[in-house]
């Protein structure tokens, strides 16, 4: 009966490492972290994979409780949720070219409550909803989730990524939050800018005109206008950034 009890508390201190890992990134990773998954769903979500994987992997014996214990819980953690921060840089970006653009048009003010992100211009929302169905429908799920797979073997049990050099290249990456956004919203806000260049030269033949009665619907019928036309192109940047994404997470992990 000894025996059995051993082996059952072994059993679990090696099933408690992939766990971490897992429950870190569906706690991060988009999609997976949206306000509308119950947490019993991730909680069963994150069991069924370790369960998955379990077998696939040789797993050490560490005791939790002691020192080096502590400190690989730490590490699991924060592999984990680097991996679904990775991916969060893309969605913060289409939030904040979601949130120029509909300051430009004259949509600031239209609103959405999103328990995640907090009060968010429907454009933002419009945008972020666009770019979640690019992630599923490329499939990115599904990669996310093999490479979660190929990360127990490129970062085994027992190494560390808490160093320099991962929080050099996390933060270089965080950059796209403005170079992305930048790139979503250009085009609208070129179309934007020519059209305000035109109501101010118009003002200024015609000062009795009332700018602000000719220009915030002609804005905003413009921006609008813009976006649906620019749609494809939007939805190519999207999809680069993911795409951009998986690779810079590939490079903090080290899998090939």
């Amino acid at each position: 009966m000894d025996l059995l009890a051993a082996d059952i508390v072994d059993r679990f201190y090696t099933f408690m490492w992939p766990m971490l890992r897992i429950s870190a990134l569906l706690l991060t990773a988009p999609l997976f972290s949206i306000a509308s998954v119950p947490r019993r769903i991730r909680v069963l979500a994150a069991l069924a994979l370790t369960w998955f994987i379990y077998p696939l992997v040789e797993w050490p014996v560490i005791d939790p409780m002691s020192a080096p214990g502590l400190v690989e819980i730490v590490n699991q953690i924060f592999i984990g949720c680097l991996m679904g921060l990775t991916l969060q840089v893309v969605v913060a970006a289409v939030v904040t070219a979601g949130q120029a653009l509909s300051n430009a048009i004259g949509l600031s003010m239209a609103t959405l409550i999103d328990p995640t992100l907090g009060n968010v211009p429907i454009l933002s929302q419009f945008l972020l909803i666009m770019a979640l169905l690019i992630f599923v429908g490329t499939g990115g799920h599904l990669l996310l989730l093999s490479l979660l797979l190929k990360s127990f073997s490129a970062v085994p049990i027992g190494q560390s990524l808490l160093n320099q050099e991962t929080w050099g290249k996390l933060i270089a990456w965080s950059s796209m939050i403005f170079t992305g956004a930048l790139l979503v919203s250009l085009p609208v806000m070129a179309v934007l800018l020519l059209i305000n260049t035109g109501l101010g030269v118009v003002t200024r033949a015609a000062p009795s005109l009332n700018v602000f009665a000719v220009g915030f619907p002609a804005m905003m019928i413009a921006g609008i206008l813009a976006c649906v036309l620019t749609m494809e192109s939007i939805g190519l940047r999207l999809q680069w950034m993911w795409v951009r994404a998986f690779g810079v997470l590939d490079n903090l992990l080290g899998v090939q």
